[in-house]
């Protein structure tokens, strides 16, 4: 009775997903973008959906940003930064979100997801050619518990797929990170869940020099993560010399930066402050 009551809560959260975000969107992928199966675990195909600029044009290379979706490692959606991914396309970037391995849909683990950033940001590197990227220039990007595996990619060590090219890098040129979990310890989020590993993939315990620039949105009434996480890892960034911006959004809890909520008013701001950042490294124009 239980297994029929989960496969119709499931049927019904798929139908959501599909009537939300158009006819092809699912939790997997999204709707007029390029989709390509950028890594097969235990038969699972995990997709990369691809939203390419105006002016594409082949043999030119362009700057990349990928987006992780938010969901706790528990599930989550595509769908989730597809506006994101069209107002960079606009200007100039090939934009794309990645599936990840999430518990509801894989009985995976927080550890599985970060493998999976990393296998992304690899994949875009190693295909960069027959894409159109400028391999120096990719951003890992993404919400909540996918700003913690987009934050991962650029700052923990390990947790590669063992049948990977190891000879290419998985870490990103610079990171742009919405509300995202950086500290996986007590005083952060995650830690009961991940128990005695839980240092092993928290960013704010592995900062070292040399880390790619980084921008971070944050609501300073965040109840899920702690702003207080936010400035420690800025201090902690900013001691071992690396960029590190934090946007704080007084008042705002988590999720507040999502297209759709507010009316949009936070979405605007950190569209505008993101396109700030990427102009100033000069991935974009004006």
């Amino acid at each position: 009775m239980i297994q029929i009551v989960q496969k119709c809560l499931l049927f019904v959260f798929l139908s959501l997903a599909t009537f939300s975000y158009g006819q092809k969107t699912t939790f997997e992928a999204l709707k007029d973008a390029d989709i390509r199966v950028y890594k097969t675990v235990d038969g699972y195909d995990l997709k990369m959906s691809i939203v390419y600029p105006d002016d594409y044009k082949k043999g030119k290379k362009y700057p990349a940003i990928v987006f992780f979706f938010g969901g706790g490692w528990n599930g989550g959606n595509v769908g989730q930064f597809e506006q994101h991914c069209h107002y960079l396309a606009k200007k100039g970037m090939i934009s794309m979100t990645a599936n990840y391995r999430v518990k509801s849909r894989n009985n995976s683990t927080p550890f599985d997801a970060v493998e999976d950033a990393k296998s992304a940001v690899r994949w875009i590197r190693e295909n960069a050619k027959s894409l159109g990227v400028n391999k120096k220039k990719i951003v890992a990007a993404g919400g909540s518990a996918g700003g913690h595996v987009a934050a991962c990619t650029a700052i923990i060590e390990g947790f590669d797929a063992a049948n990977e090219n190891l000879k290419i890098s998985s870490k990103p040129n610079a990171l742009v990170l919405f509300n995202p979990v950086i500290n996986t310890m007590p005083e952060g989020y995650g830690y009961k869940r991940l128990g005695d590993k839980a240092e092993s993939i928290s960013p704010a315990h592995h900062v070292v020099p040399g880390l790619p620039p980084t921008l971070i949105f944050h609501g300073t009434a965040d109840t899920t993560v702690p702003y207080g996480n936010i400035t420690d890892f800025q201090s902690k960034m900013e001691a071992a010399g690396n960029t590190c911006y934090v946007v704080p959004f007084e008042g705002q809890k988590h999720g507040f930066f999502n297209y759709g909520r507010n009316e949009n008013k936070f979405y605007d701001l950190t569209i505008e402050k993101m396109e700030s950042f990427l102009w100033e490294l000069k991935y974009i124009k004006r």
